[in-house]
């Protein structure tokens, strides 16, 4: 016990050590399940929350709401009796270990929108009791888990590092690489003290293969934001040779293929139809509301958020010109079909999807348009564009791809025939460069 400050720490650090902790984790998402799996696999108990009626049944009956978690995983967690997902919040005083994995998205004003951490927080404070470690996952700005969540926590008169424990570790899930799972990737965990520095290790140091342990919670924090402000800037300099290269006659792909062959000093980005995710859209948005606080100007981050925010309209009008250069038909009463509206590859999460924003400004300049995602069937109920919830995915055949006047291809999903695509179609808009080597009458265009 002379390792630690608080007793009470001392015995959580036996009890996760033992293995002998209840792990709840609310958000049943794409960064929670993962991590339950992981947890799971470790050999903690598992109690998921979720505010989601359906997810709920669905997961306790044993099927996955997510792609790369298979219906079999978990169905065993359940039947293992170590997994089990409520809406009964007051089940987190059972619960050692508690972490938090829900939304930060933006506002309509572009600005940080804490109403899900906040919430959660406040159901957490209900329930919180001594010896338990607190880690919140869900990206956010610098002094979101000192400044924000520990005032609510410790109105309940316990106090963080003495009683229960604070830490900040930044989610790393890339939905759709196989090449990484949440055990696989390094996880960086900082604390709220020295206690909770240690609890926070011992509890992901079971979980993951590695930990990357930091001076404190504030530099977790900040280091989410630069992983994704750096792929948020590089993104928006290739968008933005993009259309240099374009007015020269010049195949930015081209030009991206043989430049990564250099083994130093390089890494290859690639352009797109715009940002998509629930990250690299966003995050870079925290960090220039709270350099506000400090008066600090964020010109990069802000002139990359610009480039990348104008890739979709940029796109329509690449659209339009070929429609008229091709097709000699206007825009308006065109039949566009978008290819992919999942926000990358070989998932089915549409989180922040630019497909949502063109197929938007298509119709609002009087295309009429439709989709075919293999690994989304149904548009799902979405925060922005609402309008657009429940439609549904049309087959591709050749029948179908010829009837239209433009393929607009927007996510490159590995199951698409891309030849009968070319073979098909009249025309198609490629932002992904999935078209390139494919033989065929349609015209390409890359975008």
């Amino acid at each position: 016990m002379s390792e630690f400050a608080s007793s009470a720490a001392a015995q959580l650090f036996d009890r996760i050590g033992g293995r002998q902790s209840v792990v709840g984790i609310i958000g049943m998402g794409y960064v929670g399940l993962p991590l339950a799996v992981a947890a799971f696999d470790a050999g903690f108990a598992i109690t998921g929350f979720d505010v989601d009626p359906a997810k709920i049944s669905g997961i306790n009956n044993g099927q996955s709401p997510i792609g790369r978690i298979a219906d079999d995983k978990i169905a065993a967690m359940r039947a293992a009796g170590r997994f089990e997902v409520t809406d009964n919040y007051d089940r987190l005083a059972e619960c050692d270990v508690i972490v938090i994995c829900v939304p930060t998205p933006l506002n309509k004003y572009r600005e940080p929108d804490l109403s899900y951490v906040v919430g959660t927080t406040q159901s957490i404070a209900e329930h919180v009791r001594a010896g338990q470690i607190i880690s919140l996952e869900s990206t956010t700005y610098p002094g979101t888990t000192r400044d924000v969540m520990r005032p609510i926590l410790e109105a309940s008169g316990l106090k963080s590092g003495t009683d229960f424990f604070l830490a900040y570790s930044p989610e790393r899930e890339d939905p759709g690489n196989p090449d990484f799972h949440t055990a696989s990737i390094p996880k960086v965990v900082g604390g709220d003290g020295a206690d909770a520095s240690r609890l926070a290790e011992l509890f992901y140091g079971a979980v993951v293969e590695r930990v990357v342990p930091v001076k404190s919670c504030e530099v977790a924090e900040a280091v989410k934001l630069t992983e994704n402000i750096f792929r948020s800037v590089n993104i928006a300099l290739v968008n933005e040779l993009k259309i240099i290269y374009d007015r020269m006659g010049i195949n930015v792909w081209d030009v991206i293929d043989a430049a990564k062959t250099k083994p130093f000093g390089y890494m290859a980005f690639y352009p797109g139809p715009g940002l998509g995710g629930h990250c690299i859209p966003i995050d870079p948005f925290y960090l220039t509301w709270k350099a506000r606080e400090y008066s600090v100007p964020t010109r990069f981050i802000e002139l990359a958020g610009e480039v990348n925010t104008v890739a979709p309209f940029l796109v329509v009008d690449k659209l339009v010109g070929a429609l008229s250069e091709y097709g000699r038909k206007p825009l308006t009463g065109s039949r566009i079909l978008m290819l992919g509206v999942a926000y990358k590859k070989n998932v089915e999460d549409t989180r922040e999807s630019p497909a949502f924003v063109l197929i938007e400004e298509l119709e609002r300049r009087g295309a009429i348009v439709e989709f075919h995602d293999p690994y989304v069937p149904v548009i799902p109920h979405m925060r922005e564009h609402a309008a657009m919830s429940g439609r549904k995915s049309v087959q591709l055949n050749a029948g179908q791809i010829s009837g239209y006047d433009a393929i607009l291809l927007c996510t490159d999903h590995d199951g698409v025939d891309y030849q009968l695509v070319s073979q098909s179609a009249q025309l198609v808009i490629d932002t992904r460069n999935a078209m390139a080597g494919t033989n065929g009458k349609a015209i390409i265009v890359l975008a």
